[in-house]
């Protein structure tokens, strides 16, 4: 079994209501187990600044999923969930994305493990060290990371 960790969010319709449902479909999964979500957070757009502010997750899960089959997860319920892709950074229904998995380190077209961005942005970090507060990130300890973080834009909303 692999540890993995994912990031989910959502700025479009009932934000709760997408991050439940794509949690539902997640913990449906027979090759996905021990199941562990932070807290919910709000959390202002970054990249394309002109749309709703986001509710973001973090989700710790064991699998027997290779990286690309949990990729594939991730796709499915994005696709079940009716994501558009429409502008990069911009408004959606549902994110799910592979922040890690296990010490793998993967560089591919499909697939970019850890995830390129994740250290630079609060929204992942935050509901992350919320779950494993001694996790080691591209060589460097998430207490680091997290000190150096603006984190003026992100509000709890529920645990």
């Amino acid at each position: 079994m692999i540890r993995a960790y994912l990031s989910l969010g959502s700025n479009i319709g009932d934000k709760l209501k997408n991050l439940h449902d794509a949690l539902n479909i997640l913990n449906s999964n027979k090759k996905i187990n021990n199941m562990k979500v932070s807290s919910f957070y709000e959390t202002n757009p970054v990249g394309y600044l002109d749309q709703d502010i986001f509710v973001n997750i973090a989700v710790e899960i064991e699998t027997d999923l290779t990286s690309y089959e949990l990729l594939d997860v991730c796709q499915g319920i994005e696709k079940e969930l009716k994501r558009e892709r429409i502008i990069r950074w911009g408004p959606r229904i549902i994110d799910v994305d592979i922040l890690l998995y296990g010490d793998t380190i993967n560089s591919s077209e499909k697939l970019t493990i850890p995830h390129p961005r994740m250290i630079e942005r609060a929204f992942v970090i935050v509901p992350l060290i919320e779950l494993n507060s001694e996790l080691i990130i591209s060589g460097k300890h998430i207490k680091e990371i997290y000190k150096y973080l603006d984190k003026e834009d992100i509000n709890k909303i529920y645990q």
